[in-house]
């Protein structure tokens, strides 16, 4: 039988609609949330991610903003578009895409953002907060996971999940949140032994690795539910052909487009898992629903007693 697909795009749309509302409410009290959005040089995919982001944006009635410092720029001079930012009251959320040039110390960069504006949950600050389950902005990508599987009805408390990948941005912080939803969490990685026979322990296997189909139906316990992470351009024929050997639909949109997006997961994943993301449609619209969910999380933070004192006024009234 199989595997029930857990659509991304749909939960995403449910998780904006209820941002309108949210944000309707907000504009009422006088305040629209803005998100800053600081894009420095010319990488094209960078440029992707970012114009998709502030489409996000315009499309729920957020404020937000574009800046382009030349791919020259100085960690110092980055440092001080930063810190001008912070200081914007009308900007609530800042976020810094990565990577930046290698003459920029990405790390100084990060620290200078204000932790109240941190929408990526990147700053050490919001880390300790997450490592000890307190309220603050959470890393975009595994909150959409958390988001993805709650929604979907899966399970979560006494189970085990295995993440395969150890990176900041998912690995980590997806491990942790798991264990606040007081899963069993092994976190696996290049060094790990017998990397297939950990992963099939998973009632949950999340793969995070950034290798095109790494994941195959030998690392999925049958019913398990896979979360596929990973976003990877294909553009050799004679791989898209092993790839897509029981997948005749896919090969042949591959032919017609002279390239493919795969996940982390090989196709015939599906054969064996009980639940799986599709790559694309699955993890990446959650982690743009929720770049806007931390924005207005952020409002609400920051101006939260002048939303508040706004409310009282309406209500008197």
């Amino acid at each position: 039988m199989p595997a029930r697909i857990l659509s991304g795009t749909e939960i995403g749309q449910q998780i904006q609609a209820e941002l309108r509302q949210e944000i309707e409410t907000l504009k009422q009290a006088g305040v629209t949330p803005g998100l800053a959005a600081v894009l420095v040089g010319d990488n094209p995919a960078s440029h992707i991610y970012v114009r998709n982001k502030i489409r996000a944006c315009e499309a729920l009635g957020l404020y937000s903003e574009r800046l382009t410092p030349p791919a020259s720029i100085t960690t110092g001079e980055l440092i001080a578009e930063i810190e001008a930012l912070n200081r914007r009251p009308e900007i609530d959320a800042i976020l810094v895409q990565l990577p930046l040039p290698k003459q920029v110390d990405a790390q100084r960069v990060l620290l200078a953002v204000d932790p109240a504006k941190d929408v990526d949950g990147f700053h050490p600050i919001n880390v300790g907060a997450l490592v000890a389950n307190r309220p603050a902005l959470r890393p975009c990508t595994p909150a959409g996971v958390m988001e993805l599987l709650r929604r979907s009805g899966i399970p979560l408390e006494g189970q085990r999940a295995v993440i395969i990948g150890r990176s900041d941005i998912v690995g980590k912080p997806l491990a942790l949140l798991l264990m606040h939803a007081h899963a069993t969490v092994t976190v696996c990685h290049s060094r790990t032994r017998d990397l297939p026979g950990v992963a099939r322990t998973a009632d949950i296997l999340v793969a995070a690795m950034g290798r095109a189909a790494f994941v195959t139906p030998e690392f999925v316990r049958p019913g398990a539910t896979v979360i596929d992470v990973g976003i990877n351009r294909l553009e050799d024929p004679a791989a898209a052909e092993r790839l897509f050997a029981r997948h005749p639909e896919r090969l042949e949109e591959f032919r017609r487009k002279g390239s493919a997006l795969v996940g982390d997961v090989h196709p015939d994943v599906a054969d064996v898992a009980g639940a799986l993301t599709p790559a694309p449609g699955g993890v990446g619209p959650l982690t743009i629903a929720m770049l806007m969910a931390n924005t207005v999380q952020a409002a609400r933070a920051r101006r939260g007693q002048a939303v508040a004192a706004r409310a009282r006024v309406e209500a008197v009234r």
